[in-house]
């Protein structure tokens, strides 16, 4: 009589990692393992055995993250609270370097042929990026943009706010029955021009505009004339579509470019007022840094304001992958890279930026993706008929495991205000910091708008009819 299966992979995963297993091990052959005390433990499904010969030819995340994305693994419960215990786990058991040992690899290639799992390497899930050519190169940067973001305008529509504000949300409100996503990200857009004194005519340059959320918020109520870049065709196209239904053209462009590309023309009357980078930072690359840094640098005007936000690792320990990982590397956000926050600041203000605030949104951040992983999960029909059972399962772990790093300190995402000063090293900032970040009322801070149509004092300039 064959072995039952989970016991021999529990008990191998437990001489690996020198602890009990913290969630169920259910196998293909319907048995199961693990701590039995614990009912509302998550269990892991290995559906195929072909998830265990992954594991064998990629030790950990790589092969874990492949198994699950092509259907051989997958997760009965909560995922985040399967993520959260296997991370304490790793905590707890110093896993995070460990290297199997000869005889734990015998050990596992053992118990892999009494399981018929022994074989050639399986081909990686088709989700997977698959970049070629220099890293970071202007080629190569395209292509990373549009693995993840050339999805599918419908799915983004799907999970997103209407505003389509794919980045961390500003969250003013609290136990509000009627404050939600829409209401964070609106104020998350009101926050980023006001730290960055918009007014009537500024111009105002958006360096990885996304799907136009901010430009449109820009133009809209703070009567700035606005350009924006990004690498994406499906956003640039949405992009125009929403300019121009909203009859905008005439203040908002966006262009298909990259950052290296844009040019202020012959004379200073063409840099930008104020400018703004969302989440887009994390793309460029560690050697290209500063080459972005000083690009903020030469566009703006002096005594002009710049705003980033912008993801950020740990310098040790708690996963200080600067790309996130294997999985977020090969699936999610291919060649990003995110460093400490203090090494960023050092590039930014070694490009001649004076910073000037410095605004943590973590926790932010755990509020903003649990609404986006509640809407994957809750209609898993209509995102599946979207993207494919194979995005979806990507995206379900994204957004699980980036909400999980979030909630526990391992990613951190911050707004950095900058000023370009003068020649002379004048910023032209007011006095007062409330001022300065925008917050000189309560009235200013709740709503942008007045009643009769004016910005701070000033009439919002008019939109085409």
């Amino acid at each position: 009589m064959p072995r039952a299966v989970a016991p021999q992979l529990a008990g191998l995963v437990e001489r690996l990692i020198g602890a009990p297993l913290p969630i169920r091990i259910r196998a293909w052959d319907g048995t199961e393992a693990g701590p039995a005390d614990d009912p509302d433990a998550p269990v892991a499904v290995i559906r195929h055995r072909r998830a265990l010969r992954r594991l064998l030819w990629n030790p950990g995340e790589l092969g874990l993250a492949r198994a699950f994305v092509a259907g051989e693994l997958e997760v009965d419960g909560d995922i985040a609270e399967g993520l959260s215990r296997f991370w304490t786990l790793a905590e707890a058991q110093g896993l995070a370097g460990v290297r199997l040992t000869r005889a734990d690899i015998v050990d596992a290639v053992g118990v892999a042929a009494r399981l018929r799992a022994i074989g050639p390497r399986p081909k990686p899930p088709a989700s997977e990026a698959r970049l070629s050519g220099g890293l970071h190169t202007r080629r190569r940067d395209r292509a990373a943009i549009a693995h993840h973001y050339d999805l599918s305008n419908e799915f983004y529509e799907f999970l997103l706010d209407p505003q389509m504000a794919y980045s961390c949300g500003y969250w003013t409100q609290e136990g509000s029955p009627t404050y939600g996503l829409v209401d964070a990200q609106r104020d998350k857009l009101d926050l980023i021009c006001r730290k960055l004194g918009l007014a009537p005519g500024m111009r105002l340059l958006d360096v990885g505009c996304g799907w136009a959320a901010l430009l449109i918020h820009a133009a809209q109520h703070y009567g700035v004339r606005a350009v924006g870049v990004t690498l994406s065709a499906q956003q640039q196209s949405y992009g125009l579509a929403r300019v121009r239904d909203l009859g905008l053209t005439d203040q908002v462009e966006i262009r298909m470019q990259d950052y290296r590309a844009i040019s202020t023309g012959s004379g200073s009357d063409d840099s930008f007022d104020a400018i703004a980078s969302i989440e887009m930072g994390e793309h460029v690359g560690q050697d290209n840094y500063p080459v972005y840094a000083a690009t903020l640098h030469t566009l703006l005007r002096p005594k002009g304001r710049v705003l980033v936000q912008q993801m950020s690792r740990g310098a040790s320990g708690r996963n200080s992958a600067p790309g996130g990982g294997p999985f977020m590397e090969r699936y999610v956000a291919p060649d990003m890279h995110m460093r400490p926050l203090g090494s960023t600041l050092d590039m930014l203000e070694g490009a001649g930026l004076e910073v000037v605030d410095v605004h943590s949104l973590r926790e932010h951040y755990v509020w903003t993706v649990r609404p986006w992983l509640a809407t994957l999960q809750e209609r898993k029909a209509e995102a599946i008929a979207l993207i494919g059972e194979e995005q979806y399962r990507v995206w379900l772990l994204y957004l699980a495991g980036a909400a999980l790093a979030f909630e526990e300190n391992r990613m951190g995402v911050h707004q950095f205000l900058m000023v370009r000063p003068d020649t002379r090293g004048s910023t032209g900032l007011p006095r007062r910091r409330q001022a300065v970040l925008g917050m000189e009322s309560a009235a200013a801070a709740s709503h942008s708008v007045a009643d009769n149509g004016s910005v701070n004092g000033h009439p919002v300039v008019p939109r085409p009819a």
